[in-house]
C-alpha cells in the first residue's frame, strides 16, 4: 500500500533528480579548502571571492575562520589564498603570487581546461574570443583573461545577432561552462553561416548538460518543480529556467524554510533538483518537507506565485 500522512491520505510524490547536488568541481574545491584548514593552522586562510555560490556553505566556513575577500590586495605575505572553483583572472593570480601569498588553486578542472583551451586557440589563430556567458560572472571574468586578442561576451543569440559582423574578422567561439548547450549549438550554427571555419571550443561541462537534460525530463512528468540552490549560482538559475520553460510552476529556493505547503497546493507530483553547489542536507530537508505535505489538504489554499 502507498505511504500515508497522519491524516490517512496519500502524501505528495517527489521525483528527485539523480544529478542534484555537488558536482565534481565543487567537491574538489571544498576538499582543498578543508585540507588547507588542517595543514595551515598557523596562517590566515582566505578565499578570493566566494569559493562556491552557496550562502549556507559559505557561512559554515566563515564560522571556521575562513575569510572571504573581494580583492587580491587584501592578501598579506604568508596568507593561504584559495582560488575559487569558478577560477580568477590570470593577472589576479600573478598579483597574489608576487605579493607573497601561498596560492592553492581550487579552480574546477573543467573551468581550468576551458581557460587553457581559450589561451591556446586565441594565440594560435590570433583571434578574438566570442564567449557565450554572463558578463559579470566570476568564471567569465577569469575565462576572458586568457583571451590573447581580446574578447566579447554575449548572453544570447539575439545579443550576438545585434553585433555588426566583420567580413574578415578572426574569432574563436567558446562558452561559460554552465551555459545551455542547445542555445550554444544555435549560436554555433549562426556563426558558421558567417565564418565557416571559426574554431569552436567545447567548454560546456557534461555535468551541466546532464543536469539540464534530467531537469527537462522530470519537468515533463510532474505538476511543479522545486530547484534548490544559491541565488548567485548561475547553473542553479538555469535549471530553474529549463524547468519553467516546460510551462509548469517552478520555485527556486535556497532552503526548505522558503517553502510553505500553500506554495505547492494541489500538486500531487513534484520534481526536485538542485544546483551544483547545493549540499545534500539542504536537498534532503526540502524533500522531507514535500513528502510530509498532503496535497489534498493544501488544495484549498492560495497558490503562491513561483
Amino acid at each position: 500500500a502507498p505511504p500515508q500522512t497522519t491524516t490517512g491520505r496519500t502524501p505528495m510524490k517527489v521525483i528527485r533528480a539523480k544529478t542534484a547536488g555537488f558536482c565534481m568541481g565543487v567537491s574538489l574545491a571544498l576538499q582543498k579548502l578543508d585540507k588547507a584548514l588542517e595543514k595551515y593552522r598557523d596562517r590566515r586562510i582566505l578565499t578570493l571571492g566566494p569559493i562556491i555560490h552557496n550562502p549556507q556553505v559559505l557561512a559554515d566556513y566563515a564560522e571556521r575562520g575562513v575569510l572571504c575577500v573581494r580583492d587580491a590586495s587584501a592578501a598579506l605575505p604568508g596568507d593561504c589564498v584559495i582560488i575559487r572553483a569558478h577560477g580568477i583572472p590570470r593577472q589576479t593570480q600573478d598579483v597574489l603570487v608576487a605579493g607573497g601569498a601561498l596560492v592553492v588553486d581550487a579552480t574546477c578542472p573543467k573551468v581550468k581546461k576551458a581557460q587553457l583551451a581559450i589561451d591556446a586557440a586565441t594565440q594560435k589563430n590570433r583571434a578574438r574570443l566570442l564567449l557565450f556567458g554572463e558578463e559579470n560572472h566570476p568564471e567569465v571574468r577569469g575565462l576572458i583573461s586568457y583571451a590573447a586578442c581580446g574578447a566579447h561576451v554575449f548572453g544570447s543569440l539575439e545579443e550576438l545577432r545585434s553585433l555588426p559582423p566583420e567580413a574578415h574578422g578572426r574569432y574563436v567561439l567558446a562558452s561559460q561552462t554552465t551555459q545551455d548547450r542547445h542555445i550554444f549549438d544555435a549560436v554555433e550554427r549562426y556563426l558558421r553561416g558567417l565564418y565557416p571555419d571559426i574554431p569552436v571550443l567545447s567548454t560546456i561541462c557534461d555535468a551541466t548538460r546532464q543536469r539540464q537534460e534530467e531537469t527537462m525530463d522530470i519537468a515533463s512528468h510532474v505538476d511543479a518543480m522545486i530547484i534548490v540552490g544559491g541565488r548567485e549560482s548561475g547553473n542553479t538559475r538555469r535549471l530553474a529556467d529549463v524547468a519553467a520553460a516546460r510551462g509548469i510552476p517552478t520555485f527556486h529556493v535556497e532552503t526548505a524554510r522558503e517553502l510553505t505547503p500553500e506554495a505547492f497546493a494541489g500538486h500531487a507530483v513534484v520534481g526536485l533538483t538542485a544546483g551544483a553547489s547545493t549540499p545534500k542536507n539542504l536537498i534532503d530537508a526540502v524533500q522531507h518537507l514535500l513528502e510530509s505535505s498532503d496535497p489534498a489538504e493544501n488544495a484549498a489554499a492560495p497558490v503562491l506565485a513561483p
